[in-house]
């Protein structure tokens, strides 16, 4: 049912990127706004998140100068298109019940390795970007996923970053239930608590 694909010029997201700037996502609005805006970071990489062949998602990460790297950059998901829908309810947030904590952190760890990374949020009024600023950092971090390092002037915006504690993440994802609409979840988890990187 679900896919994390990665981005490539193959995909037609012309529906996605309609459906994103219909709800005033504009960092998902266009190839240019979502995609190309890293092309000249040393490593990036976006996915685009399908539920039954429907695009319904995306997220990104990419180097982040000698700091390691940016994770959750450009993260998009329509919630109301898929089951999957609690990333606005504070009990969603703190139990790893959405697509965020579920799909896009866990491939932004896989790809990222054991290098330090960061979520930036700012409270700009942008999409959702206030809420997750506000909202769903200061969660993470009461839960120990996330730990608020510093505010620094970054793309345009003084932004907030916020360093993942990655085997906290990982512990705690490990033992989230109702993970049954995601294939291979538990082992792919466990797989990535297991790893060391060299």
């Amino acid at each position: 049912m679900y896919s994390l694909v990665p981005w490539s010029e193959d995909l037609d997201l012309t529906a996605f990127y309609a459906e994103a700037t219909r709800r005033g996502f504009t960092n998902n609005s266009s190839q240019r706004a979502m995609v190309d805006c890293f092309r000249n970071e040393i490593k990036w990489a976006v996915w685009i998140l399908y539920y039954k062949d429907t695009a319904v998602g995306s997220v990104a990460a990419h180097t982040l100068d000698d700091l390691g790297y940016r994770i959750c950059a450009r993260t998009c998901a329509f919630t109301d298109m898929m089951p999957i829908d609690h990333l606005r309810t504070r009990e969603g947030i703190t139990n790893h019940q959405n697509i965020t904590a579920q799909f896009f952190i866990p491939k932004c760890i896989e790809w990222a390795g054991d290098n330090d990374m960061y979520i930036t949020t700012h409270p700009s009024e942008v999409g959702t970007q206030r809420l997750v600023h506000t909202v769903w950092g200061p969660l993470l971090s009461a839960t120990g996923c996330l730990e608020q390092a510093f505010n620094k002037e970054y793309r345009g915006h003084v932004q907030t970053f916020w360093k993942l504690n990655k085997d906290v993440f990982l512990d705690q994802l490990s033992k989230v239930k109702n993970g049954n609409e995601i294939p291979n979840r538990k082992k792919t988890i466990n797989s990535l608590l297991h790893t060391r990187y060299y």
